[in-house]
This record gives structure tokens, C-alpha cells and sequence, in this order.
């Protein structure tokens, strides 16, 4: 999918006892997405924030929520997220019965689909809904924790999902370990947008981390 890199911030680095106003700040340094970590202690070891969190910050930012599901069983969640004002909602094919089912449903709730797939799992997963989904994310870590390093790995999936895309008009995002050193190589094995939570968040400079990421990218 052709067009400029997508910055999407993790706000899984923020500071979570001032979270509106950490939104509204990604938001003027120049955030493209707001990227918001949803985990639940049993599909991965962390627990983070849930519906509730979504609601909360939603006045913040006109920028898109991109809300990635790490719960399971997700399905009854859903509705609850987008009521509270989540644009795009991602679930792992992992995490539910019928994957075809579950971005029905997102679809339904007049919201942008996501499909999501953890490293150890291949691409051909997430055939059967190709053409029902607008995003697919690669993780580029093991999910449920911030800070990790990248899994080279994900070059090759990325590339052979933009190679299973072809012309649709789906993103591809990476999220994990995302930094100015590999947002080149992403980019060019066919990332679209970019998570980053630890690389945005480093030195409090959100303006000037968005651009480095942007600037490495190529967008």
C-alpha cells in the first residue's frame, strides 16, 4: 500500500498517571495513530489497561485509536472497545475460535479490522481473512512486554505478507523494538506504520522521536 509511513505510539511507555495529557502530547509532536496495548494477564503475562482506559483518553486526540487485543477470549470485548471510542481494533488469530467471525463483528461495529499474528506463527494464518481486514500487524516481539529488542525475523514476514496483500489496501504495522536503526528495513519490506513505545518515549523528546523514526523510514 503506497503513501507515507504511519508513526503510531505506544502508549504502553507513557506515563500512566497523567495518560490524557501523555495522549495529547504524542498528538502535537506530530503522532499519526495512538497506539494503545490492551493485555490481559492470560493470553500474555502482563496486564495493562482495558475499555475504561479507551474512554478516558478518547477526548485527548482526534487522532485514530489503534487498539491491539493480547486478551483471550476477545470476542465479548469487542463491542465494549468500540463503544468506548477505539478506530481500529486488532485481534490475534490466536486468541479466537474463528477469526473470520471476530473481524465480522469489528467490521459490524463500523470500525477499521486488524488481524495480528505472534512471531512463531506464520503468515498463511491470516489467509482466509486477507481481503476482510484493512490492517495486519506483525508482532516483532514476544507480546506482553514493552522494551524488548526486534526479532530480525520480521523482515521476511512482513515482506511475505505485503507479498500476500499484493494490491489491497491493507497496512501493514510492526510493533515491537521498533527503532530508528530498523524503521528503514521495515519500511522497505513493506511496513506502513510503525508502533514505537520505548523509542518515542526515550528523553522525553516526542516531537523530535517522531521524526527520527519518520525521517529513517524514508516518510
Amino acid at each position: 500500500m503506497a503513501g507515507p509511513i504511519l508513526i503510531a505510539p505506544s502508549i504502553l511507555s507513557a506515563d500512566f498517571a497523567k495518560l490524557g495529557e501523555e495522549v495529547r502530547a504524542l498528538d502535537e509532536a506530530g503522532a499519526d495513530w495512538i497506539h494503545v496495548d490492551v493485555m490481559d494477564g492470560h493470553f500474555v503475562p502482563n496486564i495493562t489497561m482495558g475499555p475504561n482506559v479507551v474512554r478516558a483518553i478518547r477526548p485527548y486526540t482526534e487522532k485514530p485509536l489503534d487498539v491491539h487485543l493480547m486478551i483471550s477470549p476477545a470476542d465479548p470485548y469487542l463491542e465494549s472497545f468500540a463503544a468506548a471510542g477505539a478506530d481500529r481494533i486488532t485481534v490475534h488469530v490466536e486468541a479466537v475460535p474463528d477469526i473470520a467471525k471476530s473481524v465480522a463483528t469489528i467490521r459490524r461495529l463500523g470500525k477499521k479490522a486488524g488481524v495480528t499474528i505472534k512471531p512463531a506463527t506464520q503468515p498463511s494464518a491470516i489467509a482466509s481473512v486477507i481481503d476482510k481486514v484493512d490492517l495486519v500487524l506483525v508482532m516483532s516481539v514476544e507480546p506482553g512486554f514493552g522494551g524488548q529488542a526486534f526479532m530480525p525475523a520480521a523482515f521476511t514476514k512482513i515482506a511475505a505478507i505485503k507479498a500476500m496483500i499484493g494490491s489491497r489496501p491493507i497496512q501493514i504495522e510492526v510493533d515491537g523494538g521498533v527503532t530508528p536503526a530498523n524503521a528503514g528495513a521495515c519500511a522497505r519490506a513493506g511496513a506502513t506504520v510503525l508502533v514505537a513505545g520505548s523509542s518515542v518515549f526515550h528523553g522525553g523528546d516526542y516531537a523530535g522521536n517522531i521524526a527520527a523514526l519518520r525521517k529513517a523510514a524514508g516518510g
